[in-house]
Formats: C-alpha cells, structure tokens, sequence
C-alpha cells in the first residue's frame, strides 16, 4: 500500500513517498481475496474499494499520515513495510548524493543489502510500480535539476493515486544536494544504515518490553483485592498500625514486585486511631479498605493481593 520513488543522482538526492496504510480486518481468505483485486487494478477507487470490502464483510481502518520517507542529515530514507502475525516484514533505501542502499529487514536484522551509485528506485506494488515507470518515461528531460524532478515526481503521485486506491493523493517530498565524492558518500550510507538499524532494534526493544510489562500488569490486576478480610491489626501506635495479613493474601509494590508475604506485617496509617484496637480486622468492603467493626479508613502503599 505504497508508493515511493527515489532518484539518486551525481548532484543530489529526491525522494517522494505517498501517506497511505490500510488495515484489514476480517475473514482470511476474504481479506486476501480483496487485496488481490485491489492490487490487479481491478478496483480503482476509494469508493469501489469500501463497497467491496462491504460485501466481503471486510473492515478497512485507512489513513492518510503515515510517514514513509524521513532524513537522517544528508540522507533520505524511504520504507514500506508489512505486518504478519510473527514479524515486521520492512524493505527501505537510504540515498544521498551519489550513493544508495537498499536494505530489507526481518524486525530488526538485516537479511539483504543492495548497494549502488546514481539510479531511481520505486517501491510499491505491481501496479504502481508499472504505472510509475510509465509516467516516468513520458516526462523525464534529459537536463533538468533536482527542483524539477520533485515536481515530476508529484504529478507522478497525483496520477498514480487517481487510478488505485493503494496510493494517497498526500505525499511527503525531500530533496537533498550534500557535496560529497564517491568515497564519502558510500561510507555516510554505510554508517547511516548501520546506526539506524541499531535505534530500530532499540526501539522494538523498548515496546517488547512495554508488552511484557503492559502483560504483567494485566495479569497481576485480575489478583487486586476487592473484597475480604485482609488481617489483623497486631500493634497501634500513633496513627501507625501493624496488620499480620491474613492466609492467601499478600502484599506488591507498584512494580508488581511482592512485599509482603501471608503472615508477615505490614504497616498502614490511621486518621482516628482511637477507632482502631489491637485484634480489630481489617477488610475490603467495595474497594474501601477499612476496620470492619469501625469502618476506619485504613491507608497504605501497597497493593493488596489474593496469593497464589
């Protein structure tokens, strides 16, 4: 669902990607049956696409913000991807003056590279790649700069997005013109790659474990006390309080890590403490943590916790 040109040349770069992604929810042989007649060129527009999709009973979620082509200093950098069940499939060209890499990943590995000097590269699929070279050979000057290869590059979006509905008529376009020879220019897109690979696996690094943890929490909230005894007031002094927790519950920090075990103390705080005696129970009566025979309210930083 993409369509991405970029021209590297002896003067500088031009990249342009258009802002489309679409979702599709639904049954699996239908989703795929969909996304054949879309990408055959057979269903041309937006509308044609939802009408389809309605009567396959196929939910599209589509948007027009994706940001398929970024710079890294003097490079440019352009990627499509796609999402399977297992893994993040993404197939990217980082480009500057004289020099480009194509690089396709699997997460956050490199499988393949491919590596040249002057060249325009497409990515998206058969049809807007067809389309796009097409328009690319009626238009392109043989003497024309970088300024007017944009402008080439925009018609080409505007043209392509009017006979598919897999490309937007939104695009972002950068154009890059660094000084740089042969030497210079390989080694920036080597170490451009290299280190922006490595932010990449950071990055998937850091939601792995947002996953885990966003996991942890979900489990662990399902053992939150709403309601029972929690244990006996074992000491008062102050507003200060001991409860001895009760056999099956048990005490966690906010990081979900334990505190304290059944049968251990654990201390809370009291507003009048003259309500509270030593053998008092203390219980949760709809999420209210309290003294039963009073109904004090008790306080603590802890969560309390039915024990496995």
């Amino acid at each position: 669902m993409s369509l991405i040109i970029c021209y590297i040349g002896r003067f500088g770069t031009v990249i342009i990607g258009d802002k489309r992604r679409i979702g599709f929810f639904g049954d699996g042989k239908k989703r795929e049956l969909l996304e054949e007649e879309i990408y055959s060129g057979s269903i041309k527009t937006d509308d044609e696409m939802l009408r389809r999709a309605a009567e396959l009973n196929i939910t599209l979620k589509i948007t027009d913000d994706a940001n398929k082509v970024r710079e890294i200093g003097e490079v440019v950098v352009g990627e499509v991807k796609s999402n399977t069940p297992l893994e993040t499939k993404r197939k990217r060209i980082y480009a500057t003056t004289g020099s480009y890499s194509i690089v396709k990943l699997l997460g956050s590995t490199i499988k393949t590279m491919k590596t040249g000097e002057t060249s325009i590269i497409i990515f998206g699929n058969k049809i807007t790649k067809e389309k796009a070279n097409q328009l690319l050979k009626k238009q392109w000057k043989d003497k024309i700069n970088l300024k007017g290869i944009g402008e080439i590059f925009k018609s080409i979006i505007e043209k392509v997005s009017s006979i598919t509905p897999t490309v937007s008529r939104e695009y972002d376009l950068l154009i890059k013109h660094p000084s740089l020879n042969k030497k210079t220019s390989r080694e920036l897109i080597r170490s451009t790659v290299l280190e922006d690979v490595k932010e990449l696996e950071k990055i998937r690094s850091g939601l792995r474990d947002q996953m885990v943890n966003a996991a942890k929490t979900i489990e662990m909230a399902s053992k939150i006390m709403e309601n029972g005894e929690v244990g006996r007031i074992q000491k008062v002094q102050g507003n200060t309080v001991e409860i001895m927790l009760k056999e099956g519950v048990e005490a966690m920090d906010t990081d979900w890590n334990l505190k304290t075990k059944s049968g251990e103390l654990v201390t809370m705080t009291v507003e009048e403490p003259e309500l509270v005696s030593i053998g008092d129970v203390a219980v949760i009566e709809n999420e209210k943590l309290c003294i039963m025979r009073t109904k004090c309210d008790l306080k603590c930083n802890v969560i309390l916790c039915k024990a496995e």
